[in-house]
């Protein structure tokens, strides 16, 4: 099997052959579900660079958090991202591809490297899907987000089989 092309791979093995753990499910911070599927899409909610509930990363592009630590923290964000879409559909290998990743940055006055900084998060979707991990993508800068968090990652999945 390939991860070149949907439906003719296991993204379980590939996560286990790259050694990427998938956390636990992060739990909501606020009155929401983590993700939603609705026909064969799955909507999953944004995320911030959080380990175990607890936030690893805290500040602004261009200020406080530098282009390389705000590509780590969206990596992992995107991770919380994938935990969702896995605590969903209950495997991965039940995705088809991944149709968006939204990125948004907390970034300083001046601040234009948002592309830069979300390039973590698309880098590992690519690593665990291939092919299918190809997506469109917006990256925003914003003034602030929750938790003082630098990085919020949002998925949008096509899946396979029974809702």
């Amino acid at each position: 099997m390939t991860t070149d092309s949907p439906g003719s791979a296991s993204f379980e093995i590939r996560l286990r052959q790259l050694g990427i753990q998938i956390p636990a499910l992060p739990p909501p911070m606020a009155v929401y579900v983590p993700a939603v599927r609705t026909g064969d899409l799955v909507f999953a909610s944004g995320q911030t660079p959080t380990v175990d509930g607890v936030l690893q990363v805290q500040g602004k592009l261009g200020s406080e958090v530098s282009i390389e630590q705000g590509q780590q923290a969206a990596r992992l964000a995107a991770l919380n991202c994938v935990a969702e879409v896995r605590g969903l559909l209950g495997s991965l290998d039940r995705v088809s591809r991944i149709v968006r990743l939204t990125g948004f940055v907390a970034s300083a006055p001046g601040f234009a490297q948002q592309p830069a900084v979300i390039n973590g998060a698309s880098q590992l979707i690519e690593e665990i899907f291939g092919e299918a991990g190809r997506h469109a993508r917006s990256a925003i800068g914003v003034a602030e987000l929750p938790g003082g968090a630098p990085v919020e990652i949002e998925l949008i999945v096509e899946a396979r089989g029974a809702a």
